[in-house]
């Protein structure tokens, strides 16, 4: 029978062993240390364990240099851990902490050893981020006591612990573990036991789809991460972050969550299996998506696949005037970045006030420039100059470059370019700003489609970085060499992709928000925990939450049935809830309410 939990279980936990002294361990192991508790920790490989020691003894002489800790503070902290190689040395701990390699086997063996070393109140907690926390308990002597403890990597540097029940998990563990991480430092998290949790959950299927990208040649592995981190502002690319997780951690992390949830977006992309197959595991073998100088390092080196630098591409056009069409936030603001440039910019609309009022929202956007330093006032003026107001698209007849930025409806992109067709001049090049439409479909509204492309560029235009550079089937290499030339001289980082709804940012983000919502769809998690954890867990500058209501619930919802329609994969269909709230007319702050509230300007 069982031996409930006692109150003893609701002390302070001052003794904690951590098994398994690899980099999280280890990490685990010092945050512990510095806090003040008695750290045991075992590894069945004595180099392991040595290894944990010089770590701890290099990190806190770091920090006596950065004056973060004085000698005496870090001679009591590395007294505080002791290793050891038998698992017998938990036999005092207040709290193990397992963290051992994701493999049921070799966790159940040692939860089964630990059932006759520590005493019955002992909370036992695993440190899995894809293993059923439900299994490991219910093979355990006393279940109530066992738990998840789901640090981030590295342990004392990342702010969120995620605390995991299962239905056998006793509220007193919970509550114990909870206190401790907040004494830690971090902010912990509640949830449920299902594999990936609330931020692997979300990351890993995200990760996912970019190996698959990848795998699919639809964008180099270059291109794929300065798009998420430009056009995202993720501190690192996905391709890069497989390589820094371990690429067989991944691998495994996805079996176990498509063997939960059956939806394809979990099923490993087949890249990821050759990898890890083959000891490409990333940064820890030295090779993964990318090559590293060796095994454990950070720096990336050339190999066959890195682009060369300042390769002579092929020649382009001349480009010393554009057109801008719309008269919206995005056309002014690209307006603005061309001007700025030193490019001559048409800007048209509908009627010549619209163009006028555009113009005036540029006046002012250069205002706040100089307000704020960042520009002269003469150089802002001769910026606004540079800008001719047009309430006529037959003001784009000599401009070197036609480009559209007005709703994002196919059949009135399509009237434009046809009106481009008959306006600009031979040679032109005649480029759309969709963000999620056919590229081709507004090509084939002329009679010449090599000279069309995509150009998307990100909100705020004159801020965000990157544009993504659309090739069509039909694309002149000129046009294309032209656009990315044009890029650079706008100061922006073009990526290329291939002509295929939501290019390579929109394709692998609005999945991933459509997943968040239905976490919360299946009371799985609240908003604020889930927001909490990607930014927390994943370095995200916001939650999808608060995403979501900034880019607004009808452009999400639209974005989200293009990729459904186009890829027809059943995971890829827009979450009810978010269905649900367009209906009813809540579609993020510029209504004053999303999935919060907003206070009304």
């Amino acid at each position: 029978m069982a031996t409930p939990l006692s109150d003893t279980s609701l002390s302070p936990l001052k003794t904690v062993a951590v098994i398994g002294l690899g980099t999280m361990g280890t990490g685990i192991a010092e945050l512990l240390a510095r806090a003040g508790r008695e750290v045991i920790g075992i590894d069945i490989s004595e180099a392991q364990a040595a290894q944990a020691v010089t770590a701890l003894e290099a990190s806190t002489a770091r920090a006596v240099r950065r004056e973060r800790l004085t000698e005496q503070e870090r001679e009591d902290v590395l007294s505080r851990f002791r290793t050891f190689t038998d698992l017998a040395a938990a036999a005092d701990a207040d709290l193990v902490i397992e963290v051992t390699p994701e493999s049921y086997d070799i966790k159940q063996q040692v939860f089964r050893a630990l059932d006759d070393i520590v005493r019955p109140e002992t909370i036992l907690a695993t440190g899995t981020n894809a293993l059923s926390v439900t299994r490991l308990a219910a093979d355990s002597a006393r279940p109530e006591r066992v738990l998840g403890l789901h640090f981030f990597n590295p342990a004392p540097a990342m702010k969120l612990v995620e605390v995991v029940s299962s239905v056998l998990t006793a509220p007193q563990a919970v509550a114990a573990v909870t206190d401790l991480a907040i004494e830690l430092g971090k902010e912990p998290v509640a949830v449920g036991d299902r594999p990936g949790f609330v931020a692997d959950g979300l990351l890993f299927g995200y990760l996912n789809q970019a190996a698959a990208m990848y795998e699919a040649k639809y964008a180099s592995r270059e291109d794929i991460d300065a798009a998420m981190k430009l056009g995202c502002g993720l501190p690192m690319g996905p391709l890069a972050l497989l390589d820094l997780i371990g690429v067989d951690t991944a691998r495994t992390v996805l079996e176990a969550m498509y063997a939960e949830s059956h939806d394809r977006l979990h099923a490993p992309a087949p890249i990821l299996k050759q990898l890890s197959e083959a000891g490409l595991t990333g940064r820890k073998s030295g090779r993964g998506f990318y090559s590293y100088e060796a095994s454990n390092s950070a720096s990336v080196v050339r190999d066959a696949l890195t682009p060369l630098e300042g390769a002579a591409a092929a020649p382009g056009r001349t480009v010393r005037s554009v057109g801008v069409a719309g008269s919206g936030t995005m056309a002014s603001g690209i307006a603005e970045v061309f001007a700025k440039a030193g490019y001559e910019v048409v800007l048209a609309a509908r009627s010549e006030e619209k163009a006028q009022a555009a113009k005036a929202r540029i006046g002012k956007s250069l205002s706040r420039s100089v307000d704020k330093g960042r520009m002269t006032a003469e150089a802002a003026a001769g910026t606004l100059d540079r800008i001719t107001p047009a309430g006529s698209y037959d003001a784009f007849e000599d401009v070197d470059l036609a480009l559209e930025a007005v709703a994002e409806d196919l059949e009135i992109k399509q009237q434009l370019f046809a009106t481009f067709d008959k306006v600009c001049k031979p040679g032109a090049i005649l480029a759309t700003t969709t963000s999620s439409l056919p590229v081709v479909a507004c090509a084939r509204a002329t009679s010449r489609p090599q000279d069309v492309i995509g150009m998307h560029f990100f909100n705020p235009a004159p801020a965000m970085k990157l544009v993504e550079v659309v090739r069509t089937v039909l694309t002149a290499d000129d046009v294309h060499a032209t656009v990315r030339e044009v890029c650079g001289k706008i100061r922006k980082h073009p990526v290329d992709c291939g002509d295929r709804a939501g290019f390579i940012v929109n394709a692998l983000l609005f999945p991933y928000l459509n997943n968040a919502i239905k976490m919360v769809q299946e009371h799985y998690a609240t908003l604020d925990d889930i927001d909490a954890a990607m930014k927390l867990g994943g370095g995200y500058p916001m939650g999808p939450f608060e995403l979501l209501d900034v880019v607004g619930l009808d452009v999400s919802l639209a974005i989200e049935k293009v990729l459904h329609r186009e890829f027809r994969d059943p995971g890829l269909a827009p979450a009810p809830l978010l269905e649900h709230l367009v209906a009813a007319g809540c579609l993020g702050r510029k209504t004053g309410r999303g999935f919060r509230e907003y206070a009304r300007r």
